[in-house]
This record gives C-alpha cells, structure tokens and sequence, in this order.
C-alpha cells in the first residue's frame, strides 16, 4: 500500500494565521488608547493640584494704612467675607472636562449633555454640577444641532422645532435655532 501524501496548505491559508493577524491588529489598534486615557487623566490631576498650590501661594496685599485727624475712635466696617466657594472634587473636575469636550464634540441640549455624562458613568448630582458650572449658549446649541439636522435631511419649521424639543432644548431654544436657520 502506498500512502497518498497530502498536500500542504500555504501559510496563508491557514486559519490560526488569520486568528493571529486579527488579534494582532486588533490590539494595535486598540492599545494606545488605554494608555493615553490614563496618561490624560494623570496629566489632568496634577494641573488641578497644581492649580491648587498656586491659588493658595497667592501674595497677600498690606492694606494702606490710612491716618486719621480726628480723635475719634475709628470704627472699622465689618468685613464680610465671601461664603467659600465649594471645593470642586476631582470626579466633578473630570465632568467638566468632559462635558467641554462633548461641546466640542457636537451640539447638546442642557438636559441632553446632563444625560451623555451620566451615560459614561457619572452621577446624576456629578453631571448637573459639570453642566451648570460651564459657560454654554444654549440658544447657540439648538442653532448647530438644528444645521446637523439639516445638513443630515430635510425638515419642515414645525418638524424641527419639535426634533429640537425632543433632543430637550426648550420651545425658546428650538425657536430661536429655526428662525435663526430661516424656516
């Protein structure tokens, strides 16, 4: 008897060479941004404590002394000082951040962007603070998202006005995006 040798396959065609070049590519791709997520969040940390030390360096100013003619007892102002802002934790820090980011990103309602933030995993309370202590025009929010509408499809005024509703931008807001877009 005599034995049929069979033939081999080319390296390519095998399957563990197409299961190793997935994985490879795979981890190429998604490697680097582990590290540069951590690094970012690092690199955020040490400009707030940073921050920190050079508020709390900040040279005090003598006040002038001032001489008085009269005899009389001075009686001085009582100095009311400002109530302490609230320390801003780090993770309230980081939904600022990132809700400057998403405003970079694209156009979002109030109630929308508080609701991306909790989306990636912070609180309620931690989204509402980021949102409320971030400078945004929100009428100028309903104009872009309501030109990415348009630039996406065709809308009529009262369409997108109730599109614009929908994504959470008050009756105000969602007027002022389609008069300022012309419908």
């Amino acid at each position: 008897m005599t034995k049929i040798k069979k033939a081999k396959k080319p390296f390519y065609k095998r399957v563990w060479v197409w299961a190793l070049g997935i994985l490879i590519v795979a981890a190429i791709a998604s490697g680097g941004e582990e590290d540069t997520a951590t690094e970012s969040t690092a690199n955020e940390e040490k400009a707030v404590t940073e921050t920190a030390d050079t508020k709390t360096e900040a040279p005090k100013e003598e006040e002038p002394k001032v001489e008085t003619l009269k005899e009389e007892p001075v009686q001085e102002d009582s100095v009311q000082e400002e109530p302490a802002k609230p320390e801003v934790s780090l993770s309230q820090q980081n939904a600022i951040s990132k809700a400057k980011d998403y405003l970079d990103y694209t156009a979002f309602s109030h109630s929308g962007l508080i609701e991306q933030l909790t989306y990636e995993g912070f609180s309620k309370e931690e989204a509402t603070f980021a949102v409320d202590n971030i400078t945004v025009d929100w009428k100028e929010q309903a104009v872009q998202s309501g030109q990415d509408y348009l630039d996406y499809t065709s809308f009529s005024r009262s369409g997108l006005v109730e599109q614009l509703k929908y994504d959470g931008f008050s009756v105000e807001e969602a007027t002022h995006a389609v008069d300022t877009l012309g419908l």
